[in-house]
């Protein structure tokens, strides 16, 4: 495949005298047309197995994405699709991750066989494209695994916009949508009574996440809506306590079998609904109390809107869909499957590293003179404490306490973990602190604490800021 320089030498001569922008604007007019192709397909797997089969291509509205980025250099994602012509220039490309990505690590993933429903979205193209999937091998390289040829003028093709399914509304525009970052909140579980308790806890986490950096000082930078959805009944399903819905988007708790877990697996009825508004970034707003939400790169967040925690649900889990930022908490049970051993593969998301060699640490420009790497921290008095702490939480689990009884446990923790955090030596200093991404050992977290650590409601660390904002300026042109 001939690279995207080689391809734009000829068109970058022909435009001498415009500016760059004007010229990725003629070369985006030349290539495609101003609305989205949508490519749904099933990714299916189990034990050594793992196939893509095309569902459809249809059109997913306007364009809202930028004309001008079209090439994701990020590296970000546990996979990526890359979209060629036919002589083989790169168009576009974006980093993502999957529920069958997350999926594939649990332990029914050994012996069990799963489709999932996903879709990858781009600007309508003038000619036929071929689609390259790719994942991360066991070096968390990329490499091909699955093609896909779409020629837009098939008669297969469908070209026509769905009809809206809710009822979109603006929460604030700052500019057109190609130039902006273009979040979309969706409502799950309200009632068409409840629709003005929906605004108001948009307006309510909107603001929150908007108080935070880098996102307050990039406020311009972004564009906010919101999708009415009225449900029949109020709520979402919990499966662990026994509670079923029928909603819009099957949004529900007990993803792979994890109790507050938050995620739908309905990704054509996801995708239909969001078709309506511009969008890069989704979250959707489940109407329930219960602690629980999600976030997976480039797909969904999720948060539990009544719940006494739900700032802190709503900022960290838009994190990782964000800027695909890793957990850096690694003492709570989750629902994968992790490697244990101190030898880890270098982590792709941002926040994360394996430290092979400190001298390499992919914020070493961020560490301040003095800084050991790797950075002392009194993390056996911590994780003394933190096991303490699962242990309450798990009896509260087995009785199935009342969601209050969890709150004043999270509630106590808050409390005794600022003040652990604030009195260590190396306290908002950036480093490389032992203990992330679920394991204890092998690997690294930037700060002793970050939103993406811990429910103590503090700034995201520097590193966080810096990939934030990266994301920002990819879409922001």
């Amino acid at each position: 495949m001939r690279s995207l320089m080689s391809e734009v030498v000829g068109p970058l001569v022909l435009l001498a005298g415009l500016s760059a922008p004007a010229r990725s604007q003629d070369l985006f007019d030349a290539r495609f047309l101003n609305k989205t192709m949508r490519v749904d397909y099933f990714h299916t797997g189990g034990p050594d197995t793992e196939i893509i089969s095309l569902d459809r291509v249809v059109s997913d509205g306007p364009w809202a994405g930028s004309t001008t980025q079209l090439v994701d250099e990020t590296n970000l994602g546990a996979y990526r699709f890359e979209v060629y012509d036919a002589a083989g220039a790169l168009l576009y490309s974006r980093g993502f991750a999957s529920i069958y990505g997350e999926w594939a690590t649990t332990t029914e993933a050994k012996d069990t066989y799963r489709t999932f429903h996903e879709s990858v979205r781009f600007p309508w193209p003038q000619n036929p494209v071929r689609i390259v999937l790719q994942k991360r091998d066991a070096e968390n390289r990329f490499v091909d695994f699955a093609t896909l040829e779409v020629d837009p003028t098939d008669r297969q093709v469908n070209p026509a916009d769905a009809s809206p399914l809710g009822t979109v509304w603006t929460v604030f525009e700052n500019g057109p949508a190609q130039q902006k970052v273009d979040i979309v909140l969706v409502g799950e579980g309200y009632t068409a009574a409840e629709l003005p308790k929906f605004h108001d806890d948009v307006a309510r986490l909107v603001e929150r996440l908007f108080s935070y950096e880098p996102f307050k000082s990039r406020r311009g930078d972004f564009n906010v809506r919101a999708i009415d959805l009225p449900a029949a009944e109020s709520g979402i399903s919990r499966p662990h306590a026994g509670k079923y819905h029928r909603n819009p988007l099957s949004t529900q708790y007990s993803i792979f079998d994890s109790e507050r877990y938050v995620l739908t697996f309905d990704n054509r009825a996801l995708r239909d609904v969001l078709s309506a508004a511009p969008y890069e970034f989704v979250a959707i707003l489940v109407n329930e109390k219960q602690y629980g939400g999600g976030g997976i790169f480039n797909l969904e967040a999720t948060a539990a809107v009544g719940s006494e925690f739900a700032d802190y649900l709503f900022i960290h889990e838009f994190g990782h869909h964000f800027a695909g930022l890793g957990d850096e908490y690694y003492t709570s049970p989750v629902a994968y499957e992790t490697s244990g051993g101190t030898e880890h593969v270098e982590p792709w998301e941002p926040n994360v590293t394996a430290l092979h060699d400190p001298a390499t640490l992919k914020w070493r420009d961020l560490v301040g003179p003095g800084t050991p790497i790797p950075t002392p921290w009194d993390k056996a008095h911590y994780e003394e404490y933190a096991r303490g702490m699962q242990a309450r939480r798990a009896a509260l689990i087995q009785r199935q306490a009342p969601e209050a009884e969890f709150d004043t446990l999270f509630e106590e923790q808050r409390a005794i973990e600022t003040e652990m955090f604030a009195d260590m030596t190396y306290a908002d200093r950036v480093g490389a602190f032992e203990g992330a991404s679920y394991e204890a050992e092998g690997l690294y977290r930037p700060e002793i604490d970050c939103i993406m650590f811990s429910r103590n409601m503090l700034s995201f660390c520097e590193v966080c800021r810096r990939a934030l904002k990266r994301i920002i300026d990819l879409y922001a042109s």
